[in-house]
């Protein structure tokens, strides 16, 4: 395979991560186990269509020598995406992509002697649909899904390359969560991905089931849904929650926003203090507004529990999509810009704990 891959100016990485990438029924999606069966009766005749195809190809003629152990698990393994077309897990861009490959692999190895050339193409060609599958690093605003279904999104791909940097700054460019993101790269090394590597960018979600009413955060998920009024669409944020354990957890209510506010001070609590200080750092009774400030510069305040909880900004490089704060939500500085400028005071808020989501009247496989 390797040999192969450099005598056709291929990364290898890339080759093989192609060649072993296989559909999946279901994916965990961040901290969520999100299992769910779509029935598309339209990418279901499209998929026959093509397994079809791939079936009449493979009975042209018999596969033999080099150009056939390369082709064979090319043609199987796309025979494998047409049937599975229905999966929500694959995006149509890839599948587009990986069909124009084969196709052209397999007019080549039957005409052309000099694959030299398109194989140079066809990575160019497969990397650019990656790359340019979305990465925006702005939040998710999406039209609500159809009546009937919960579903929105779609999932990206992204090639890892040299110095792509760390699994977290892959997430940033992405906005999704930090979590998420691993646990939809089972393997990955969260320091420095592999380069050549592709990752699966976990966009596509079930909305949670619960009124589509202002905002509501899935704690299980790692996820805050905002729902305008007036308009049929969603947007998705990533966030980061309370701590396990203690008072640091981030509670399910039914609230409202009280008040919001650009450049807010922080005044910890006791226990905040306490648990700093036990850390060796003494924390001042107010914490100014500014670039020490782990609020950042929005802050939006819940009415429940006295007021003590926010969805707020954050100072750091780290802490969306994981459970790191006590017992606030905290989102990125331009997610929280952007929520504070769409919301009032009197904004319902409903906070829920759904590890699970499935759509109704449907059984799922148990993972």
């Amino acid at each position: 395979m390797i040999e192969f891959a450099e005598k056709n100016h291929v990364n290898p990485a890339w080759l093989i991560g192609l060649l072993q990438k296989q559909p999946q029924h279901y994916r965990l999606d961040g901290p969520t186990r999100l299992k769910f069966i779509q029935d598309l009766s339209e990418r279901k005749r499209v998929s026959n269509g093509y397994a079809s195809l791939c079936v009449n190809w493979k009975r042209t003629r018999s596969l033999n020598g080099k150009s056939g152990a390369f082709l064979r698990p090319h043609l199987q393994h796309l025979q494998i995406l047409c049937t599975s077309l229905h999966y929500p897990t694959l995006s149509p861009s890839i599948i587009q992509a990986y069909l124009f490959i084969t196709i052209t692999l397999y007019l080549l190895w039957i005409f052309g002697d000099d694959q030299n050339a398109f194989f140079s193409l066809a990575n160019v060609f497969y990397v650019r649909r990656c790359r340019g599958a979305g990465a925006t690093g702005k939040s998710q605003h999406l039209a609500a899904a159809a009546s009937g279904s919960r579903l929105v999104g779609e999932n990206k791909f992204h090639v890892v390359e040299n110095d792509g940097g760390s699994l977290e700054a892959i997430a940033k460019k992405y906005n999704v969560g930090f979590l998420a993101l691993l646990q939809a790269n089972p393997g990955v090394d969260p320091y420095v991905p592999r380069a050549g590597s592709v990752l699966t960018i976990p966009l596509q979600t079930l909305l949670p089931d619960a009124p589509r009413e202002g905002i509501v955060i899935n704690i299980a998920e790692l996820r805050l849904y905002y729902y305008p009024p007036g308009k049929n669409s969603v947007t998705v944020y990533p966030i980061g929650i309370g701590q396990l354990g203690g008072d640091t957890l981030t509670p399910t209510m039914v609230t409202t926003v009280s008040d919001k506010r650009a450049n807010p001070t922080w005044t910890p609590t006791a226990n905040i203090r306490a648990r700093y200080k036990a850390q060796g750092i003494e924390l001042p009774a107010v914490v100014p507004a500014g670039p020490d400030n782990p609020m950042g510069h929005h802050a939006i305040r819940l009415a429940a529990y006295g007021g003590v909880y926010l969805l707020h900004g954050t100072n750091a490089d780290f802490g969306i999509g994981m459970r790191v704060s006590s017992g606030c939500i905290r989102l990125r500085d331009d997610d929280i810009k952007t929520l504070f400028s769409q919301v009032t005071p009197g904004t319902k808020v409903n906070i829920i704990n759904t590890p699970i989501k499935s759509l109704p009247n449907q059984r799922c496989a148990s993972g």
